[in-house]
């Protein structure tokens, strides 16, 4: 074992530095300290000993990339994906998927202790499943390289804006996953090649959709071969000139409806091609029941959905009985939401409200009327303001279920609510719904106390 002093020494022959491997950050790259200063390694794991070489320099960090591996961790494994070293779309396959997971757990941990201030009463199971062919929507970056006459369809490289020369990915299913090369030489005889920079994947349970953003019109054959392609290979073409709100079906216009399915809870969630939804619809489905089964909805309750969406917990909720009032920030997923609700025949313990929930305070939350429970599942800025206009006690649901994709702003907003706020953090644990990425979906369970758990304290 080498001693930590002698391998944090710098070398007068300018050789390179062998470092220990101390944890992963939240972008999953390895953790070293070198004189005094943290080096953040790609592509390096806990426990191992590497040399690195390092991209960026700062006074009190450096940023790396893993050179010579002198010892391997004992959880690092070949990257099944040929791309992984150049590719930004993972950074952790050389990982084993488990200890992924335990990673993740760790990280969530970390920064509710350091961070908030608090500790789970109880560690919720990981949940996690299929860890390869998961990402039902992606975000594809085109190409045209001019020198070559050819084009490129794919993630970008780590740290540039460059697409990789990719010819499939492992973490797409692998019917999408084959469609690269095809979709390469299309886009190639496209008179608009120069000028469609990106194709949006979205996947149902009856229809693939390929978003195209094309920032000129298409020609007479422009048309011809891309309904050519959706016949072949059997899916459905948008088109979008602008924004995301500027989707339209091009071709075939008869094509079934783009939507998931929670059949735990009976519910079809129909979705634009270019709303939010979860990317791993698998992973999604347990993340609602565990959600469920947190907040435990009963029939005659009240309960708040806060970030609401589609109705993706909003409606699970209703199915049990509660009546349900999602908030929302823009009219257009408000009006889809209220729509889905109908839908599925939940439309009369449903109400949805268009609201900025990032400029909300005590004043407007008294106004809602209280709510017996409240679930929230923020973007990754968290809920801060929806915490702090909890203050007065009297308006507090007396059980809250949190889903983050943050564990660092869920963690800012635990702190609010166990030390300000007058709850307990009850229990906590993360849902791995990005395999092979840093990503940390978690979820929370804060109940409130009552006079008696504090005098028991």
């Amino acid at each position: 074992m080498y001693a930590c002093s002698r391998l944090q020494e710098r070398s007068t022959a300018n050789m390179p530095v062998p470092v220990v491997i101390e944890s992963l950050d939240q972008e999953g790259r390895g953790v070293a300290h070198v004189e005094g200063k943290v080096i953040f390694i790609e592509g390096a794991l806990p426990g191992e000993l590497v040399t690195y070489n390092a991209y960026r320099k700062k006074s009190s960090f450096e940023l790396a990339q893993v050179g010579r591996i002198l010892k391997s961790g004992f959880a690092r494994v070949a990257p099944q994906c040929r791309y992984f070293d150049i590719c930004g779309g993972c950074s952790l396959q050389h990982m084993d998927v488990r200890s992924q997971v335990a990673a993740k757990q760790r990280v969530l941990e970390d920064n509710l202790r350091h961070i908030g201030k608090v500790e789970p009463e109880l560690i919720l199971p990981a949940v996690y499943g299929s860890a390869w062919g998961y990402r039902y929507r992606a975000r594809l970056s085109v190409r045209y390289v001019a020198k070559k006459n050819a084009v490129l369809v794919g993630f970008r490289e780590k740290r540039s804006s460059f697409v990789v020369d990719m010819q499939a990915c492992e973490i797409m299913p692998s019917r999408i996953s084959k469609l690269i090369m095809p979709l390469r030489k299309l886009v190639e005889r496209l008179s608009i090649r120069q000028r469609l920079p990106q194709i949006e994947v979205s996947l149902g349970e009856d229809v693939d959709v390929l978003v195209l953003r094309i920032l000129e019109p298409l020609t007479p054959q422009d048309e011809a071969l891309l309904k050519d392609f959706a016949d072949q290979h059997h899916i459905q073409f948008f088109l979008q000139p602008g924004g995301p709100e500027t989707a339209y079906p091009f071709y075939p216009k008869d094509a079934a409806e783009l939507n998931y399915t929670l059949p735990e809870f009976d519910i079809v969630m129909p979705f634009n091609p270019t709303e939010f939804t979860q990317v791993n619809p698998s992973m999604n489905r347990v993340l609602v029941r565990r959600a469920l089964n947190l907040l435990d909805p009963q029939p005659a309750e009240r309960i708040a959905d806060l970030f609401c969406g589609l109705g993706n917990f909003t409606l699970p909720i209703a199915r049990r009985g509660a009546d349900v009032v999602g908030f929302e920030g823009g009219a257009a997923m408000v009006r889809r939401a209220s729509e889905n609700s109908k839908r599925n025949g939940l439309g009369r313990n449903t109400q949805f409200i268009e609201t900025n929930l990032f400029d909300i305070d005590e004043t407007w939350m008294q106004k809602q009327g209280y709510f017996d429970k409240m679930l929230i599942d923020p973007p990754r800025e968290g809920a801060i303001a929806v915490v702090t206009s909890l203050a007065e006690e009297e308006i507090r649901p007396r059980r809250i279920v949190y889903v983050s994709c943050n564990p660092a702003t869920l963690a800012r907003d635990a702190g609010v609510l166990v030390h300000r706020n007058g709850y307990s953090l009850k229990a906590a644990g993360i849902v791995n719904m990005f395999p092979h990425t840093a990503h940390v979906e978690s979820i929370a369970l804060f109940e409130k106390e009552t006079v008696e758990t504090r005098e028991h304290k």
